[in-house]
């Protein structure tokens, strides 16, 4: 998987202030936060492994 597109999609005009909602009070974290100092971090889920990596160009990747 590759690094998120900033791209808006537009939506529906009622999908887009539900999602407008969700978005306020979604839980955020910054990824300095999160790598704590490092370039690469393993996400558990479902029992699989996931590694976070921060590119050399500065973008981050998740791959399985």
């Amino acid at each position: 998987m590759k690094g998120f597109d900033k791209q808006k999609i537009p939506l529906p005009k009622a999908a887009g202030a539900a999602q407008s909602s969700a978005l306020s009070t979604m839980r955020r974290i910054s990824s300095d936060e999160l790598l704590a100092g490092q370039r690469e971090l393993v996400i558990e889920h479902g029992g699989d492994e996931y590694r976070l990596r921060i590119t050399s160009k500065g973008k981050l990747i998740l791959t399985k």
